[in-house]
């Protein structure tokens, strides 16, 4: 399904980017995993996904996409090293949970570097390439805490939506060269993040689902590798709330 094609997956040593990253490699993808805090949990992706799907099939890269310069310099290695680049999910988050009468202003502004600003870095320097070639895949991971809110969570909330309105906003302005930009909002998934919460939390956020269960890192990477491929082809501009029914 997405033979030949070159991915970059950011914030993909673990959780949703590296199931993401190992989907893709599994559909024929050739996939860097980006990183930006351990080399080690990469590199151990990188070496899961080559030891599956073949040498070759991953490399790892350092780079924190808060930084425009650096996410340039990692757009313009990847073009050297593989002469394309056909599918970017912009994955790379971060959290820094409180209530917003307590949040300081770095908190604030670390995790909107983080997210949006991010998210806008890696498409800016990758969207030149997209448009030459005609043809291009960007995914965008926002959450469902962009859609609906969440208490203490105003930083994360406000990054996420703004996500989406930079899905919609670049979905436009490319379409037209045939790159297609779409967001997925996960809702309650199963991950290193959520593993922390207490049980008492855990079970009072199940109840808000409808399906009655939380989600898991491949059911968002499912949808990802759908929309990384040519089934994909006519949806541009889209959020699709992969949540169990949670923000319905």
């Amino acid at each position: 399904m997405l033979a030949d094609k070159v991915a970059l997956v950011t914030g993909a040593s673990r959780g949703i980017g590296s199931e993401i990253a190992k989907t893709f490699a599994r559909e024929g993808a050739c996939v860097i995993v980006n990183y930006n805090g351990s080399k080690e949990r990469a590199e151990a992706v990188a070496q899961e996904i080559n030891a599956a799907c073949g040498s070759g099939s991953a490399v790892t890269y350092g780079c924190n996409v808060a930084d425009f310069a650096a996410c340039e310099e990692m757009i313009k290695e990847i073009i050297k090293q593989f002469g394309h680049i056909d599918i970017l999910v912009n994955n790379a988050g971060i959290t820094r949970d409180g209530l917003v009468m307590k949040m300081s202003e770095e908190d604030f502004d670390r995790v909107i570097e983080t997210n949006l600003k991010g998210a806008f870095h890696t498409i800016r320097h990758t969207s030149r390439y997209f448009l030459k070639q005609r043809a291009g895949r960007i995914i965008n991971i926002s959450s469902v805490s962009g859609i609906m809110g969440n208490a203490g969570q105003a930083n994360y909330s406000a990054s996420k939506a703004g996500v989406i309105g930079l899905t919609k906003s670049v979905a436009r302005e490319l379409a037209s060269r045939g790159v297609t930009c779409n967001a997925i909002a996960p809702g309650f998934i199963t991950t290193d993040m959520t593993d922390a919460m207490t049980d008492a939390a855990k079970e009072a956020v199940t109840a808000q689902i409808p399906l009655g269960r939380v989600g898991n890192v491949a059911d968002i990477a499912e949808m990802a590798a759908f929309l990384a491929s040519e089934r994909a082809a006519y949806i541009t501009g889209q959020v699709i709330a992969v949540d169990g029914g949670m923000s319905m």
